[in-house]
């Protein structure tokens, strides 16, 4: 390949703060290694900001506290949520996102319901 892009198209790894909760990286779905950071005071905080979108593909927990990562994870609307990993996942399991972050899921045998259009033919004999 010749030209601007012979040696790859690269973005550098970008972290935010201090941005308004109205900024389009934190409303919108952003794809792309980077993250904002935001600072909160209470769990139910944490929990408010990172469902105050319509998107939901996945998020990370992390904590030494598993009783607060259970907590954190079950209210947390996403496909996916990591504790202390990321970017971990048995594809026998389930993936895909929640609210308007994809379509069904994958993994497992849920890719065949993901991948086959179900029809029902009733047929009177």
């Amino acid at each position: 390949m010749k030209g601007a892009l012979a040696e790859g198209n690269w973005v550098q790894p970008t972290i935010w703060t201090g941005l308004p909760e109205t900024a389009a990286v934190i409303r919108e779905e952003i794809f792309g290694p980077c993250c904002h950071i935001a600072p909160f005071d209470t769990e139910e905080e944490a929990i408010a900001l990172a469902n105050a979108t319509d998107y939901g593909l996945a998020t990370t927990v992390w904590t030494e506290n598993l009783g607060r990562a259970h907590r954190v994870a079950k209210r947390v609307e996403v496909g996916i949520c990591w504790v202390n990993s990321w970017f971990l996942r048995d594809l026998r399991t389930a993936f895909g996102g929640a609210k308007a972050s994809g379509i069904g899921r994958e993994g497992g045998v849920h890719s065949l319901e993901f991948y086959t259009e179900l029809r029902n033919v009733c047929i009177k004999l």
